[in-house]
Parts: structure tokens; C-alpha cells; sequence
């Protein structure tokens, strides 16, 4: 996925034409997660124990495991959702009010093992000690290198070390993540399912979708980031400057590739693009990342890999690298910096995850007022309605260290209830703006952070658990309605994905089945090995464990069905 897949922290306001249909089969940058034992084992419905070894339940224990659902009412978007888009709001509440009575913790202390992607603040800041007096418990962060976190995490959970609160990625569940979370996670189950939640409304309002997203080995073992619906990958393009020049939006892939040669100018140091790895395999419908990488033809299922959509990407980001219309530094793999490169106009359209919309445009409105980043309508291969496939509901998660007690775990839930707190209330000011007067400033309605706040306010409190997702910036309201506006366009051709909203397990055994297709497809787009090279692996992935991996979801699918 994009680098900002990691979550790419959005800080609140400071002064300071046609294409021709191929027809063989090609394979994809797939990230097959593993974990321990070989029968299918589908997390979000197993009664499996801590060995995972276990086959899975009906609908009906799963529905048994997941929480009550009671909508917040602290505040109304002023954008409201249309075609499955997430609530915008583009002002502040003229009231604030209060979701969480008192203090919800007693005293403890607790360590909390989270990435961060940015500075974070010292553990004495004055932050730190408000939103822990506001608590009444003591976070103590152990907060990491978000670009290395997975390195340290494996290690973490490998050894006896493990804090009381660690937050895993979905993408950091490699090999046998999901066997550690069962093994080393408290089930939160007795405390939040069915109507056990409601003693923790701002927990009781996290969409159902997400919770089912939190069960691993049959148990409530997670505590939700929500995400939009199309966070992952929007294909960004600089609509100031595209207006300045009199650039025409592309609405296909032919008419894309076009516009980036003439906009490619390597004398004055602008390119078109980065690279669109990412975006090309949504323009040619692709299906999405695991377990979502399969589509059901016939009665069969189809892999990723072997989709003639799959080659057509390829393909037609091998014509965007052999048109030299890629900034170089992208085609070096220097991917870090895409956005930096994107912001000082070096290059014209990237892609990205959805952090990035408000990011760069809070970072540039002092710099360069005029700087306007606009999402680009997805747009089908022949330049119709796209495929669009709906992104889990939850992609991060925090969990519970099981050697707790069960009067901890209560204090670390009410905790996480105070910090899932929605927009419009008093706790979710103090988390994502500090101490008025101190962190923040109020002008015209609308919270702005001082120098200090700048410093000392960022989003590890976001790490641990988020409550329903919005696209919520009083201070760049433009910026919401042109997010909002878009996921309403894009979210009319939004399907579910087959295993939708699922937290599945694989077997070890396919851990690493998808290995070399990653570095095979960096290699492909840009001409440093021939496509027959795709067709050579996705025939060694078949022999290799895809066919028996198929016939293992197969078995899941008529067992659970598709989560459709």
C-alpha cells in the first residue's frame, strides 16, 4: 500500500481516451497474512481457544461477541453521509458537550507500546500530565518510529516485555501476528459484548463493522481505529496549479498517460506524476488487499494474482515509467518523499492515503496559500464507471495485555471510552487540541493551536482507539467539502469486496506465498525484468500453495459465507 497506509498524523491549525483489454494472467504485490494451524479458521466467527485450532461458528455466536450499537448524538455533521462517505464537519459546535462524567480512571498507571509518525512529545509535557489528570490514570508511552515499528513490535511480543496497551497495523500482521494477539491479548468480551458496551457509550457508538474487524480467535480482543471507506488510496492531483496551467482532469487511463507527458518539463524539474502503482490497480478493477483478494467467477474463486486486471495495471504503470514521465526519485524508490516532492510542485498527481488531504493542506496554507490538493475521480479502463471496493471498516487496533486484572482492564476500557469520545465534545477538544489558553486558542469559533500545542499535541492518544470516523476541519472547511464531495461521487460505485469486514487467519503454511511478487512487480513497471517473468510466478505461486489456498477459502466461504 502507499507509505502514508501507516497513519499519517493530521495536525490541527498553528499561525506559526481507450485502452486495450489483454487476456493473460499476471500476478500482484499481495500481503498473504499467516498465523498457526491449518484449518480454516476465520477470527471474526471461531470459538477457537488460544491455540487457534478450532473450527468456526455460526453468525449467531459471532453476533453474541460483538457489542451493542448506540449512535453519539454529541453533535450533527454538517455534510451528512451520502453513498456510505463519512460525516463532515466544517465548523466548530458553539457548545461543547460532556460524553464522560468525572474521572474515569482510578489512579493507575499503564504502559502503552504505539508507532508514531512524527515527533513525539516528552513524557513530561504539560499535554501529557492535562489529559492525565483529566483521566485520572497515568499513560505511560513507550511511542516508536512508525516507519520501523514493525521490526520492534515483533520483537516486543516475541519476549515477556509486553506493555498494557500495544497497538498493532493490519499491515504489520505478518506470520504468526494473529496466533501472538490470541496468545498474549486479553479477551474483552465479559466487559464490552452485547449490552455489556453501554456502560462505555463512546465505545457503544464505534460502528458494529469495526468491532467484527476486532475479533481474533473468536474473541473481542481489539479496540478499533475505524477508517473511511476509501481511506487507502486516493490519486491526488495539484488542482491549483492543474487550473493555473489549464490542465484537463484525466478520465481514463489513456487520457491520464497523455497529460503526463505534457505536463513532464525535466529542464525546469517537473514531472507528472509518482508513482501510481497503487491507483492503476484500482482504475483497472483489481480486487483489494487480503482477505479481499479474491473474486468468485463461476463458482470459483479468483485470486488477485491471476486477474487479467492485475496485467493491465502492470502494464499500463510500465508505459508511465517508460514515458520517463515519473519523477526520478520515485522511479529510485525514494517513495518517503512523494508528498514533499508533490507539495513544492516537482510533480503534479500523486497517490496517497487519505491523512494526506488535510495534512499537506494545514502544511502549506502559510507557505503557499494558494496550494490546493483535489482528489481525482476514479475512473473505469476504458474510461467508464469504475470498480471500487470498499476498504475495512478498521484497519489498526489496540489490545489489553492479559496479565491484567479485571478491575485494570475496566479502568483501561472507561480510559479508552474518554478518548473515544466523538467530534463535539469537550474530551475530544483535550485530545486533539490540548489545554485552552495553553495548547489552543479559540478565534472565530475555531481552535487553533499555539506554538506549544504544535509541539506537544500529537496523535498517540489516536493510537489506542478512535471513534467513528469524520472528516472534521473547522479551520479548512473547503478542504471537507471537497473530501466529502468526493467520497459521495466515488461512493456511488462502491461494492463490498468478498470477506468483507472479516478478521481472517491463514495457515502458516501460505505465509509466504506472496513474497516475491512485491519486489517482482517494482521491477516489472520499471522494465527491469520482462512481464513473462509475472506469468513464470504466478505459475510457481499455483504449485506453490495457491491452488490449496484457494480451496482453503473456498471452505471458508460455504462454511461462513462472504461477509457481503
Amino acid at each position: 500500500m502507499p507509505n502514508s497506509q501507516a497513519p499519517d498524523p493530521t495536525p490541527a491549525p498553528s499561525r506559526h481516451h481507450t485502452h486495450s483489454r489483454r487476456t493473460f494472467l499476471a500476478s500482484t504485490a499481495v500481503a498473504a497474512v499467516a498465523v498457526a494451524g491449518g484449518a480454516p479458521l476465520l477470527s471474526g466467527c471461531s470459538t477457537a481457544d488460544s491455540t487457534d485450532r478450532a473450527g468456526t461458528t455460526s453468525g449467531k455466536d459471532l453476533k453474541r461477541v460483538l457489542p451493542a450499537h448506540v449512535a453519539s448524538r454529541a453533535s450533527d455533521p454538517d455534510i451528512p453521509s451520502e453513498n456510505g462517505s463519512s460525516p463532515g464537519f466544517t465548523r466548530a459546535p458553539a457548545e461543547l458537550t460532556r460524553s464522560v462524567r468525572g474521572k474515569p480512571g482510578r489512579g493507575g498507571t499503564y504502559t502503552a507500546f504505539t508507532p508514531l509518525w512524527g515527533t513525539p512529545p516528552p513524557k513530561t509535557s504539560a499535554y501529557y500530565r492535562a489529559v492525565n489528570d483529566a483521566l485520572g490514570t497515568v499513560i505511560d508511552w513507550r511511542t516508536q518510529d512508525g516507519n520501523t515499528y514493525g521490526e520492534k513490535l515483533g520483537a516486543v511480543l516475541a519476549s515477556d516485555d509486553i506493555a498494557d496497551l500495544v497497538c498493532v497495523p493490519q499491515w504489520e500482521m505478518q506470520g504468526r501476528m494473529h496466533g501472538a494477539i490470541s496468545a498474549k491479548f486479553a479477551d474483552l468480551g465479559p466487559y464490552l459484548s452485547g449490552d455489556e458496551v453501554k456502560r462505555y457509550p463512546n465505545l457503544a457508538a464505534i460502528p458494529t463493522a469495526a468491532w467484527q474487524m476486532s475479533v481474533f480467535g473468536g474473541k473481542l480482543r481489539g479496540l478499533p481505529m475505524p477508517a473511511r471507506p476509501l481511506a487507502g488510496v486516493i490519486p491526488y492531483y495539484r488542482q491549483d496549479l492543474f487550473e493555473r496551467e489549464g490542465y484537463e482532469v484525466p478520465d481514463s487511463p489513456a487520457a491520464f498517460l497523455a497529460l503526463a507527458k505534457e505536463i513532464t518539463r525535466p529542464r525546469s524539474r517537473v514531472w507528472a506524476c509518482e508513482d501510481m502503482w497503487w491507483s492503476a490497480q484500482i482504475f483497472f478493477g483489481c480486487p483489494p488487499e487480503k482477505p479481499s483478494y479474491w473474486t468468485e467467477r463461476g463458482g470459483k474463486l479468483v485470486h488477485k494474482v491471476e486477474t487479467d486486471a492485475y496485467l493491465e495495471a502492470l502494464e499500463w504503470t510500465r508505459k508511465l515509467f517508460a514515458a520517463e514521465v515519473v519523477h526520478p526519485d520515485a522511479v529510485a524508490g525514494k517513495s518517503n518523499d512523494s508528498a514533499t516532492r508533490f507539495s513544492s510542485g516537482q510533480s503534479l498527481m500523486m497517490n496517497d492515503g487519505d491523512a494526506k488531504w488535510y495534512g499537506l493542506t494545514f502544511e502549506q496554507q502559510e507557505v503557499n496559500p494558494d496550494f490546493r490538493i483535489q482528489g481525482m475521480d476514479f475512473f473505469g479502463p476504458d474510461g467508464g464507471d469504475p470498480v471500487l471496493h470498499r476498504g475495512a471498516p478498521a484497519g489498526i487496533w489496540s489490545f489489553l495485555n492479559k496479565k491484567l486484572s479485571g478491575k485494570q482492564i475496566e479502568e483501561c476500557l472507561a480510559v479508552a471510552d474518554f478518548i473515544a469520545a466523538p467530534y463535539g465534545t469537550e474530551e475530544q477538544r483535550l485530545i486533539d487540541y490540548g489545554v485552552e489558553g495553553e495548547h489552543h486558542t479559540v478565534e472565530d469559533g475555531v481552535p487553533v493551536k499555539t506554538e506549544l500545542g504544535v509541539k506537544e499535541v500529537q496523535d498517540t492518544y489516536r493510537f489506542l482507539v478512535s471513534p467513528e470516523a469524520t472528516v472534521a476541519y473547522p479551520d479548512h472547511p473547503r478542504m471537507v467539502a471537497d473530501y466529502c464531495g468526493w467520497m459521495r461521487r466515488m461512493g456511488a460505485h462502491m461494492r463490498k469486496p468478498l470477506f468483507y469486514g472479516i478478521q481472517i487467519q491463514e495457515p502458516t503454511r501460505y505465509a509466504s506465498l506472496y513474497t516475491p511478487f512485491e519486489d517482482l512487480a517494482k521491477d516489472v513497471v520499471r522494465g527491469r525484468k520482462p512481464m513473462r517473468e509475472v506469468q513464470r510466478a504466478v505459475a510457481d505461486w499455483r504449485r506453490g500453495g495457491g491452488d490449496k489456498l484457494r480451496d482453503w477459502y473456498a471452505e471458508l466461504l460455504e462454511k461462513n459465507g462472504s461477509g457481503v
